[in-house]
């Protein structure tokens, strides 16, 4: 499963400016302003330095990385539900992602206006939050009347429907979907697949900062990661809810380096102390809040890196290369990157006993380098 992200924010917070750095677009040189009518989107290749490593072991035809895709909407604003403003009207381009990075603003400007007319992270964060209820109440509501016909003379639907209706009640109170108690509700699953509840989604709040604090949190950041410590997900990840990551950067001095030839980049960085570029920082949180990890195939025709669910299964994984290697899956050939990357060579690993063969039951880890083994 590909990564999907859809950026969201007031206006002015920086979020153009973000999904710019993101994806090396820059509107000073020529690329349109994301206007209140549009909705940009793009797909990038996920930074994966193993990759370069394993082509110089391997001297393939190509290199591919694993993708990741944005969506930046035009900004929210109080009441954009109601009909004020027009973000509202490309919710629905960002309800396929499977994470949403809101973005909020931690920076003073007087020559950047705020939609609010001052700073305060906290505040805004709840009017984005409500407009995506909003929506989700809006989306909700129409389900529930359309299965309610049916739901008069078929029992099962009736349950759905029933189930439908107390979620409703729960989004009613002024509550996110992933905090329904009941949400995994078998009676629920139909209902949230075709809908895409965005307040169902992972989250993930971006502290938009000034070059001042690129390396440490100021007071408005610490605002917002206070107010993230107090939203738990009850989506359960491995027996435990799971808290809203906070990832602090400054757009601003990311979108400028987007525009920089890689040696100069790197000079950039390394004079503000950043080791790191916000597209590392953001997909790498962005998979591990989401539950996603790379495998690796290397050969003499290419070297790539594959997307796919913790947790996935060896016959899973090679689905995600072609369909049917899922049904025609044998077993597993399996080294370590590190190992693969430490000893120099598939030969060298193998004769150190580091190479496993794996069946069906195997799961994957991130950075397995794998061939697979498929009946035809």
């Amino acid at each position: 499963m590909p990564l999907s992200i859809g950026i969201v924010g007031l206006p002015q917070v920086g979020k153009s400016a973000l999904f710019n750095a993101l994806t090396r677009a820059q509107n000073a040189q020529g690329t349109k302003h994301l206007s209140a009518t549009d909705s940009n989107k793009a797909t990038v290749p996920v930074p994966d330095e193993r990759l370069a490593a394993l082509a110089k072991i391997a001297n393939p035809k190509k290199v591919t990385h694993a993708t990741a895709t944005f969506v930046d909407i035009a900004g929210l604003v109080k009441g954009s539900s109601k009909g004020e403003g027009l973000g509202n009207q490309f919710l629905a381009n960002i309800r396929e992602a499977n994470a949403i990075l809101h973005i909020v603003r931690c920076f003073d400007d007087e020559n950047v206006a705020h939609v609010e007319g001052g700073i305060n992270p906290v505040r805004d964060i709840e009017i984005i939050e409500t407009e995506l209820l909003l929506a989700d109440l809006e989306s909700i509501t129409k389900y529930a009347e359309r299965i309610g016909k049916l739901a008069r003379t078929d029992k099962d639907v009736r349950k759905s429907h029933d189930a439908v209706l107390l979620l409703k009640e729960h989004i009613e109170a002024g509550n996110p979907v992933s905090s329904y108690p009941n949400r995994d509700a078998e009676e629920l699953a139909t209902a949230l697949h075709e809908l895409q509840l965005l307040t169902d989604k992972k989250t993930i709040y971006v502290a938009n900062v000034s070059e001042e604090f690129v390396n440490s949190d100021n007071d408005y950041v610490r605002q917002v990661r206070d107010y993230a410590a107090k939203r738990v997900d009850f989506k359960m990840q491995g027996g435990s809810p799971a808290l809203p990551a906070v990832v602090r950067i400054c757009a601003k001095m990311e979108e400028e380096l987007a525009g920089l030839p890689d040696a100069e980049r790197k000079d950039f960085m390394e004079a503000y102390g950043v080791t790191s570029s916000s597209l590392d920082v953001v997909v790498k949180q962005s998979y591990e809040t989401v539950g996603l990890i790379s495998f690796l195939t290397a050969g003499p025709m290419e070297v790539r890196a594959w997307t796919v669910r913790q947790g996935a299964s060896a016959p899973e994984a090679a689905g995600v290369i072609h369909t049917d290697f899922e049904k025609g899956f044998i077993a597993a050939s399996v080294m370590d990157f590190d190992d693969l990357a430490r000893l120099g060579s598939e030969k060298a690993v193998r004769e150190a006993g580091l190479m496993r063969t794996e069946g069906k039951d195997y799961v994957m880890q991130d950075g397995d380098v794998v061939e697979f083994l498929i009946s035809r």
